[in-house]
């Protein structure tokens, strides 16, 4: 008699991440999105301080990445819109010369100019009360 030994520890696991991007859908929180925070520049001269911020944003813990290519600033905001990214923060040359980063939530909802030290602070205990903090 023929006995088939069943075990799908990694099919359960596809299953609950299919639930997961079906019920946000694809709008992940912010403690669970792959990427969490995106740095876009406005023009090649903030490139090393959008690098820089991109650095000191993963040095806390998060995950973050730069998108440094020579396109207008709107359609990489589209495009990481549609992306359903959590935050991008923004620089420029206002940005650099304060050193502070615009930021735009999910919803495109411009939180206007902050520092990196007060943005990590609100990112971490976002993450920390998994998006249920009051901040």
């Amino acid at each position: 008699i023929p006995v088939m030994l069943h075990r799908a520890v990694l099919g359960s696991m596809e299953r609950f991440i299919g639930i997961l991007l079906e019920n946000y859908a694809g709008a992940l929180p912010f403690w669970l999105a792959p990427v969490q925070v995106m740095v876009l520049n406005i023009s090649e001269a903030q490139n090393d301080y959008a690098r820089g911020v991109t650095a000191e944003l993963r040095a806390a813990g998060l995950r973050a990445d730069c998108d440094l290519r020579n396109e207008k600033i709107n359609y990489k905001i589209r495009e990481h819109s549609l992306q359903k990214l959590p935050y991008q923060l923004i620089v420029g040359d206002k940005e650099v010369a304060a050193r502070k980063v615009s930021v735009r939530a999910r919803a495109n909802a411009d939180l206007g100019q902050m520092s990196l030290p007060d943005l990590i602070s609100r990112f971490q205990s976002e993450i920390e009360h998994k998006g249920c903090a009051a901040v």
